[in-house]
């Protein structure tokens, strides 16, 4: 039998609600809440249950949704990425778990991956009552992903975003681009790994809400996002998990920016960006997760 329950919850972000679940964790004394989110175009139910399970198990209170737009929250257009709309969700996030009487609202922790954990590393410095934060193979800098793409893929990227973006300023259909394809294709994501490592984490999941495009307007604004630019400002210790063989997010400016971070921890895993959702490279990173939660957010711990 499962040692925690899980509950249907929703919280106001902006003019919608996002949808998220609660893991609580069979107790009668109030736990830590981590606060989970997944990267681009991900949907809570693709892969986000394996670590909210074992968190769980640990004796963690979970709290995972979906950004607007995505999986089972709500907003219109469907698919539709937008940083600052994802940073509010975060906000909002912090808000309502502030709310949970069955947890421990003095002790939050907050967990991303991807590029919610380029999410993380910004709303850690921006919320400095939060008690810890683990960031798994952010996304920290996006000139370097971009540029890790091949230029002809940059320009086709470019122009559907500009027509993205028109198209909404007119009130059209958003014009929208494959998250991850095959290298050469037009797609987000087109490293030698990406689809395979994208099928394997929503095959392995069984999650069906998996969205396979998005808008394109958000290829404009990866140009200039820079979430790793915050881990000098984060005070709480953080806990940066990079895999040295990243094609999507490059592990090198993230080890630049994560030595910034007055408290930050850094784990390097010959791994590359998928990898550390299945398998024994999950197994190892949710070990090394679980150790830091011990060190610095123990259950045993002060309210």
């Amino acid at each position: 039998m499962p040692s925690f329950t899980i509950e249907n919850h929703r919280f106001p972000s902006g003019q919608d609600t996002c949808h998220a679940w609660l893991y609580r964790p069979d107790s009668e004394h109030k736990r830590p809440v981590i606060i989970m989110a997944h990267g681009l175009g991900g949907v809570k139910r693709a892969g986000l249950p394996n670590f909210a399970q074992r968190f769980s198990e640990a004796g963690y209170a979970c709290l995972v949704f979906d950004y607007r737009y995505f999986g089972e929250s709500g907003g219109e257009p469907r698919e539709w990425l937008d940083i600052p709309s994802q940073l509010a969700d975060w906000d909002a996030a912090i808000t309502y778990a502030k709310t949970l009487t069955a947890v421990d609202t003095n002790r939050i922790v907050l967990w991303g991956t991807s590029f919610g954990g380029g999410h993380v590393i910004v709303t850690a410095a921006r919320h400095p009552e939060i008690t810890a934060a683990i960031s798994q193979c952010p996304f920290t800098d996006g000139p370097s992903s971009v540029f890790a793409i091949n230029m002809v893929t940059n320009a086709k990227l470019a122009a559907l975003g500009v027509r993205d973006k028109i198209s909404s300023w007119l009130g059209k259909e958003p014009v929208r681009v494959d998250l991850v394809g095959k290298p050469g294709t037009t797609a987000l994501m087109t490293s030698e790994d990406s689809l395979q490592g994208y099928n394997a984490i929503k095959d392995s999941s069984g999650a069906t809400d998996v969205p396979e495009r998005i808008t394109a307007r958000i290829g404009l604004q990866l140009l200039t996002h820079q979430p790793g630019k915050w881990a000098r400002k984060v005070r709480c210790p953080i806990l940066f998990n990079v895999c040295e063989h990243d094609s999507v997010a490059p592990a090198g400016p993230t080890l630049k920016y994560a030595v910034q971070a007055p408290r930050g921890i850094v784990n390097r895993y010959p791994y590359g960006h998928f990898d550390i959702y299945v398998g024994e490279a999950f197994e190892t990173n949710i070990r090394d997760q679980l150790n830091f939660l011990s060190s610095y957010v123990p259950i045993s711990g002060p309210s």
